[in-house]
């Protein structure tokens, strides 16, 4: 029988770390097993590393002779360098303790933070509960990027036969983190917003993460739903029925050979202070929740991770739930057309013609181009149905992507230079980097087709075309088009990221959604 895809088969999912703040010094922090501590780099060639907030009183109270362990291993204080020194016995008037660590915070920068934040979230894996000073060295510069290290470099993912609390190869995150020396009245704020966006970090790669036995169209528009609830978003879903009463043939072409049929959500999101004249915004994310390439098949080791194929469509609902966390001033529209690209004998075939929402044509030279197929039906359903000030989409969209940029760069087009400017600033500002491609007009004779409006399988410069693809159906309204197959996945753990889906973008989106989105397009 088909898979319903609303019944869980996976055992309960390891859960970020509980994040606190506290005024009080790391070793005043009741119950932590791990302090943790930051180290400079020394000014000056050659100069030996610098202790920072709390070290003096690890140093009176353990008698601990923390600059000799520095010494003794070279330290330079460099962003993510971690040293550990066990306390085995804990201490008098702190039991629990049984390890301090050493963090470098190198040259103190955002980015700097990130990795130190990331260093120790591995570090601290499998652990009960942890106190450190790292954000106080520089709050306000600090603690944003620090906490999304933290919880996004102790992501788990486990589907193991060992409960995740039971195996020792893989250990659980962190149960709890205590920001210390910071005041809760002053940084609480901050704090909030920090663990929205890391927590939409750790949403969108664990629903990318998700195998696509459990993981299809029906089920990642329960997961939708779920979140519309928990968020106070407005929520609707067509299923295959109301998909082809409403003209969306770009999805039921794409997902009908498949046993779990398509499905198109959107989640609306209102400022608390939004009037008629509150402007939109349109996200739209690719929902492909397998991609074996169709009749147009994929070799088997390129099909081997197509279950984070979908991650655009969990950066939207990600980001959807972090919106008003970020305090994002203009309403926001997110739609995921979600389709499972299967074989059987209902398949798109190459030579078929589609027609999307709208009337505009497609002829399918290339079913494993499906994903600008279905994500061509929401934009055009955007731009005439919400009037939006300006649209996003984001896909792991093209291997061509990947060979221009490797796989720790994103690519992203826009057609107009302060929408541009604004995306690329808050893929600087997140940690996420994204290099802009241009959307070069002479390749747009690649897109013809003797019998449709436009060829999907234009081919190369493969990332470049599937661009002016999709420029056709947003018309002249404000347009970026985020590419992320280059980091859709991580080969293997670096800083923030670990081995698998990274869930790119969602926080890059709510830096530039969390700011002032439209300046310079009005």
């Amino acid at each position: 029988m088909p898979r319903t895809g609303t019944d869980s088969i996976l055992p309960s999912q390891p859960s970020p770390p509980r994040l606190a703040l506290s005024g009080a010094r790391p070793l005043a922090v009741a119950g932590a097993e791990v302090v943790a501590l930051p180290v400079l780099p020394g000014e000056g060639d050659g100069a030996s590393p610098i202790l920072g907030p709390g070290a003096e009183e690890v140093t009176e109270q353990l008698g601990l002779d923390l600059l000799a362990l520095l010494e003794s291993e070279r330290a330079t204080g460099r962003a993510g360098e971690v040293l550990a020194w066990p306390v085995p016995l804990g201490a008098a008037d702190q039991p629990a303790l049984r390890l301090v660590l050493l963090v470098g915070v190198g040259e103190q920068r955002p980015t700097d933070f990130r990795r130190a934040g990331a260093a120790l979230g591995r570090a601290v894996k499998g652990r009960a509960s942890l106190a450190t000073s790292v954000p106080a060295l520089d709050p306000d510069t600090a603690l944003e990027p620090f906490v999304v290290g933290l919880v996004l470099g102790s992501f788990v993912f486990s589907w193991r036969s060992t409960a995740p609390e039971g195996d020792r190869d893989h250990p659980l995150p962190v149960e709890r983190a205590v920001l210390a020396a910071l005041d809760p009245a002053a940084y609480d704020a901050g704090m909030r917003r920090a663990l929205a966006v890391a927590g939409a970090g750790w949403r969108s790669r664990a629903l990318a993460t998700v195998p696509s036995n459990l993981k299809n169209p029906p089920w990642l528009a329960e997961q939708a739903r779920q979140v519309a609830e928990e968020c106070g978003l407005t929520y609707r879903v067509w299923d295959e029925q109301q998909l082809a009463d409403e003209g969306f043939g770009g999805i039921l072409a794409v997902g009908r050979a498949s046993a779990t049929p398509p499905r198109l959500v959107r989640l609306d999101y209102t400022p608390r202070k939004a009037n008629r004249r509150t402007p939109t915004v349109a996200l739209v994310g690719k929902g492909i929740t397998f991609d074996t390439g169709g009749l147009s098949i994929k070799p088997a080791q390129a099909m081997t991770n197509m279950k984070r194929d979908m991650t655009g469509g969990a950066v939207v609902l990600a980001t959807m739930a972090a919106l008003a966390a970020v305090d994002c001033p203009v309403k926001v529209v997110g739609l995921v057309p979600m389709a499972e690209n299967a074989v059987s004998g209902d398949s798109l075939r190459p030579g078929d013609v589609v027609r999307h929402w709208g009337g505009r044509t497609s002829e399918i030279t290339n079913t494993d181009a499906e994903g600008r197929v279905v994500m061509a039906d929401a934009l055009a359903y955007a731009v005439a149905e919400l009037a939006p000030a300006a649209v996003v989409d984001v896909a792991t969209l093209t291997g061509a992507m990947k060979v221009a940029l490797g796989q720790q760069v994103g690519g992203f087009f826009a057609n107009r230079e302060p929408l541009a400017a604004a995306i690329s600033a808050a893929g600087e500002q997140s940690g996420e980097l994204l290099w802009r491609m241009p959307l070069a007009a002479a390749y747009e004779e690649k897109l013809a087709s003797k019998v449709a409006d436009a060829d999907n399988g234009a081919g190369g410069p493969g990332a470049i075309t599937a661009a002016l693809f999709l420029q056709h159906f947003v018309g002249d309204v404000p347009w970026a088009h985020l590419d992320v197959a280059s980091v859709g996945d991580a080969p293997e753990g670096l800083d923030e990221w670990t081995a698998g889906p990274t869930g790119f973008g969602a926080r890059a989106l709510l830096a530039w959604l969390g700011g002032d989105p439209l300046a310079g397009l009005a």
